[in-house]
C-alpha cells in the first residue's frame, strides 16, 4: 500500500468502525451505520456536545429518510430538492433553521469525503461509487450575522411588559382566594418570567437554573444572596458545550421576588433536596415546553400581539437597560453575546429614547458651555 493509501488509526477511521468477519445481511445499511458511528466518533474526540451529536444524527437520518438513498449516492440536486421541501407548505422552516440543517449534512459529508478517514475507498470497493461534497455556495444557506431570529422578535414596551406581570401576579391571588392549590405553580410561573426579563435569559437557561446558581455580591450586600446568577447553560458555539457566564443583579425588585419564592414558596413543593429552581408538582424540573405554554396562554389573556415570544423578555432586557443609561459594554456582557453588532440587534428603544437623545445632541450642539449628559439626567 503506497503511503498515501496509508490507513490511518485516528478517531471515526472507517476501517475502526467496520465490522470485519461475516458478511452483513444488508451492507448498504450496516454502511450507513458504521458511518454515523464514524461520525459521532470523530465529533466526540471534538469535545462537542452529545445533544449536538444526536441533533446531527437524527438529521443524516431525516435526510437519509427524503431521497432514498445512501451517502454514497447523494448529490447536489438532492440538498436543493430537501431544503425546497421544508420551505414549502404552511409551516415552512426559519432562515436560521435552514442553515442549522445544511451545515450538519455539509459536516457529515465533510467528514466523508476527508480521505484521512478512508471512506471514499471502502465505499468504491463495495459499493463502486464514493460520497461527495453535495453542499456548496451555490445551494445552501450563508451564515451572514450571528443573530437570524424572526424580524417579528421584538422587545416588549414598558407598559406591555408590566400588563403582562400584572396578570401572572393576578393568577396567583385568583387561586388564593379560590382556595387553590394551584396558587403555587402560579407563583412559581410569575417569578419565572420575571427572573428571565430581569436577568436577560433565554429559555433553556431560565428553565435550566438550580437555587445554588444564585449568590452573593459584594459590591451589594443589600441584596443579600441573589446579588449575581451563575447562568451555567448559555448558548453553546459550535456545538461545544454550554457557555458560563456570571450576571450581576440590576433590578433590586426582581431579586426580592427570587428571594419571597426561593425561601417561602418553593418548600410547599415538598422536595428540598432537589437542585431545581423551578419545581413541578411531581418533584421534576419543569422544560422549556411548559414555559412556552404558559407564556403563550398569559398572551392570548392579554390580547398581546402574537409576535411577542418567551424570547422577547431577553429583548427587553437588553432594550431597557440601554434605555436607563447603561454601559453597551456591560450589557453585552450582561447577555453573553460575543459581538457588540448582536446585542445592538436586540435593542429597539423607544421613540421617548430617541427622542432624549436628539435633544441632548442639540444642547450640546447649541450651549457653548453644556457638558455631556447620561440618559438618567435627561429630563
Amino acid at each position: 500500500m503506497a503511503p498515501s493509501q496509508r490507513r490511518l488509526d485516528i478517531d471515526g477511521a472507517a476501517h475502526l468502525v467496520l465490522r470485519s468477519g461475516a458478511t452483513p445481511l444488508h451492507p448498504e445499511e450496516a454502511a450507513l451505520a458504521a458511518m454515523l458511528e464514524g461520525w459521532e466518533v470523530q465529533q466526540r474526540s471534538r469535545r462537542l456536545a452529545p445533544g449536538s451529536i444526536d441533533h446531527g444524527r437524527r438529521l443524516v437520518r431525516r435526510f437519509f429518510s427524503f431521497t432514498g438513498e445512501y451517502p454514497w449516492q447523494w448529490q447536489p440536486r438532492d440538498m436543493e430538492d430537501w431544503t425546497v421541501s421544508m420551505l414549502s407548505g404552511d409551516d415552512p422552516i426559519s432562515h436560521a433553521t435552514t442553515r442549522n440543517y445544511q451545515l450538519a449534512i455539509r459536516t457529515f459529508m465533510d467528514y466523508l469525503c476527508d480521505p484521512r478517514y478512508g471512506w471514499a475507498e471502502e465505499c468504491l470497493a463495495r459499493f463502486g461509487t464514493h460520497p461527495i461534497q453535495i453542499c456548496h455556495e451555490g445551494n445552501t444557506v450563508k451564515h451572514l450575522a450571528e443573530f437570524e431570529g424572526e424580524p417579528g422578535n421584538r422587545p416588549f414596551s414598558r407598559q406591555e411588559l408590566q400588563a403582562f406581570f400584572d396578570h401572572a401576579d393576578a393568577q396567583v391571588e385568583r387561586a388564593r382566594q379560590l382556595g387553590r392549590k394551584g396558587w403555587v405553580a402560579a407563583f412559581r410561573d410569575a417569578t419565572l418570567f420575571k427572573v428571565a426579563y430581569a436577568w436577560g435569559l433565554r429559555r433553556r437557561e431560565v428553565a435550566k437554573l438550580d437555587i445554588v446558581d444564585f449568590g452573593p455580591n459584594a459590591a451589594a450586600p443589600l441584596l443579600r444572596g441573589y446579588g449575581m446568577l451563575s447562568v451555567r447553560w448559555g448558548k453553546a458555539t459550535r456545538g461545544g458545550s454550554p457557555r458560563r457566564r456570571n450576571v450581576c443583579t440590576v433590578m433590586p425588585w426582581a431579586a426580592a421576588a427570587v428571594a419571597e419564592y426561593v425561601e417561602e414558596v418553593r418548600p410547599v413543593y415538598g422536595h428540598p433536596r432537589h437542585p431545581a429552581l423551578w419545581l413541578t408538582e411531581r418533584g421534576t424540573r419543569i422544560s422549556t415546553d411548559y414555559l412556552n405554554l404558559r407564556f403563550a396562554a398569559y398572551r392570548e389573556e392579554l390580547g398581546l400581539p402574537e409576535e411577542l415570544g418567551p424570547h422577547c423578555l431577553r429583548h427587553s432586557y437588553v432594550t431597557h437597560l440601554i434605555e436607563d443609561g447603561f454601559d453597551a459594554l456591560f450589557v453585552q456582557q450582561q447577555v453573553g453575546h460575543v459581538y457588540s453588532s448582536t446585542t445592538a440587534l436586540y435593542t429597539g428603544v423607544s421613540s421617548d429614547y430617541k427622542n432624549q437623545m436628539v435633544q441632548a445632541a442639540l444642547e450640546r450642539a447649541f450651549s457653548k458651555d453644556a457638558s455631556p449628559k447620561s440618559p438618567q439626567e435627561q429630563p
